[in-house]
């Protein structure tokens, strides 16, 4: 018996690494490529380099138009949290506490979501934003990407809303407080890990969005990172080194993001956050 959960254990290990391997490997591989000239990374793809070309990455980092790319996804990606977590809020909050005709139905609606990628709209879509006027607008981004968004998020949201008590709302209201009062004062505080998890989920969804801002921006005023990196990649195509540092450097920002808030998205996924 010892000995099968020493097998079963080091195969696991073996499975963790392996898996690790294949996220690390192209990103370290990446990181010392941009260190590199292309003429080098040719002739010596997989070496160290034999000179250390740092101005690849200071001479993006010294370049105003990274740090505005990086500026516009930050608030696109801010707006959208914004958005999809306030209204997922308040709709899951009244499929989760109140109960009405038609209310599975309204639910089912919303997880049929789920099933339409992006895509399937960009054409309707792309109409109705000419319409109201909002390309070229960063409104043009935030409010699609709310939509799309708040399926998933109310999937949570209201799953995690029926695990609180219901005596807590009914002391809350024998107390004199109101429905709005419960549901900003007391429900959305102790609905933090969720709300943490969604806002998370839903940073990350705006900031690798790539598509979306192509089809809105046609300038560089609002263009954001994965567009910044796309048409980087074809002003200089050639420099392959230069392109990695650029791709390097356009990851940081998400990386870091999720380094700090990979406990809070597991933390209200395993708080109850998908009971259904």
């Amino acid at each position: 018996m010892n000995a099968r959960r020493a097998v079963r254990g080091l195969s696991l290990h073996a499975v963790v690494w392996l898996i690790g391997a294949f996220v690390a490997v192209p990103l370290v591989y990446a990181v010392v490529s941009g260190f590199k000239s292309t003429g080098e990374l040719t002739t010596n793809p997989f070496g160290l380099p034999a000179r250390w070309k740092i101005g690849n990455y200071t001479g993006i980092l010294g370049d105003a138009m990274f740090w505005r790319q990086i500026a516009n996804s930050t608030l696109i990606a801010v707006g959208t949290a914004c958005c999809t977590v306030g209204a997922a809020a308040m709709a899951a909050f009244v499929l989760a506490r109140y109960a009405f005709r038609g209310r599975e139905l309204f639910y089912a609606l919303f997880t049929i979501g789920l099933m339409f990628p992006f895509t399937v709209a960009v054409l309707p879509l792309f109409l109705m934003l000419r319409t109201f006027g909002l390309l070229d607008n960063p409104l043009g981004v935030i409010l699609p990407q709310a939509a799309f968004g708040l399926p998933m998020t109310i999937v949570i949201l209201r799953g995690f809303f029926r695990t609180i008590p219901a005596e807590i709302e009914e002391a809350a209201v024998m107390d004199g407080c109101g429905r709005f009062r419960f549901f900003w004062t007391i429900l959305l505080p102790m609905a933090r890990p969720a709300l943490g998890t969604v806002s998370v989920l839903a940073v990350v969804a705006s900031w690798n969005n790539f598509f979306l801002p192509l089809l809105v921006f046609t300038g560089p005023e609002w263009q954001t990172i994965p567009v910044g990196v796309q048409q980087f990649q074809g002003q200089y195509s050639t420099d392959y080194a230069l392109v990695l540092a650029y791709v390097v450097l356009a990851m940081v920002p998400a990386l870091a993001f999720y380094a700090v808030a990979e406990r809070q998205l597991i933390g209200g996924l395993t708080a109850g956050a998908t009971k259904g």
